[in-house]
């Protein structure tokens, strides 16, 4: 499978989707036709079975995302109605990114501020090279940052923690950021990519039931306890003991080999 843009490389390799975001030269700061193809590429990496985790990365070495791309604001918000077509846009590839059930990595190389760690904050795991710097400029800039992205920010990293980031518009250092809880891994640069195929592979391994259970059921933790949806999660549960997979699960053990999980 292979889905891709000038600007955006989307493509599978085993049970791992690969999204690259491809503007090296302006630190893959996104446009609008990349928030477009991004929202097309993870519908489609959602609707592959084939694919079990989905890893988002920059191009380069020098950032992640480093936000929007200001080129385009003369074209992108010359008025109104323009402006809400870009808005949907973008809004429509960050719900592509929240609403996956299939776990989603963000493997971070270089810059993660303002608008490229709100990407990252959609994802489950963030995996980051020791090179790498994170921050939220939106105090240096009059900007309010959006209600979604401080309550991703909150909940990954605790009110205190978030205001630290958000008060001061600092620059932390990957290991900052580790000690914070926004990111989950810091390895060295030359080792981040295997790292993270390492983690994908390990999570692909494993039984895709059980694994979006794991997600789906984080989410609900997560959601306003007046919007949680126990009965589906009931459903879900009840779905993987009587799955194909389970018994794969048993037999493998009780056999003492590695179990062969196809999802079902």
């Amino acid at each position: 499978m292979k889905l891709s843009t000038d600007k955006i490389i989307a493509e599978r390799d085993g049970a791992i989707g690969w999204l690259t975001f491809n503007q090296p030269e302006k630190r893959n700061a996104m446009s609008h036709e990349m928030w477009v193809a991004t929202g097309e590429a993870l519908a489609a990496f959602a609707a592959d079975d084939a694919v079990r985790v989905v890893v988002m990365k920059g191009a380069g070495d020098k950032a992640f995302v480093s936000g929007a791309d200001i080129s385009q604001f003369d074209k992108v918000r010359a008025n109104a109605e323009v402006a809400a077509r870009h808005a949907g846009a973008a809004d429509e590839a960050r719900r592509q990114m929240a609403s996956l059930e299939k776990p989603l990595i963000a493997m971070i190389r270089g810059f993660c501020m303002g608008g490229g760690l709100g990407v990252a904050l959609k994802a489950d795991l963030r995996i980051a090279s020791s090179d790498s710097q994170f921050g939220i400029p939106a105090g240096r800039l009059g900007i309010a940052y959006g209600y979604e992205n401080v309550k991703a920010l909150v909940s990954l990293v605790g009110p205190g923690v978030a205001k630290q980031i958000l008060f001061t518009a600092r620059r932390f250092p990957a290991e900052t950021a580790l000690r914070m809880g926004l990111i989950e891994d810091v390895v060295a640069p030359e080792d981040l990519e295997e790292t993270v195929r390492g983690y994908a592979e390990t999570i692909a391994e494993n039984a895709p039931l059980s694994v979006r259970a794991t997600k789906l059921t984080v989410r609900q933790v997560l959601s306003d306890p007046d919007e949680r949806d126990l009965k589906m999660l009931a459903e879900i549960g009840r779905q993987a003991l009587d799955s194909q997979d389970y018994k794969e699960g048993r037999t493998a053990f009780m056999e003492k080999r590695k179990p062969v999980f196809v999802g079902r």
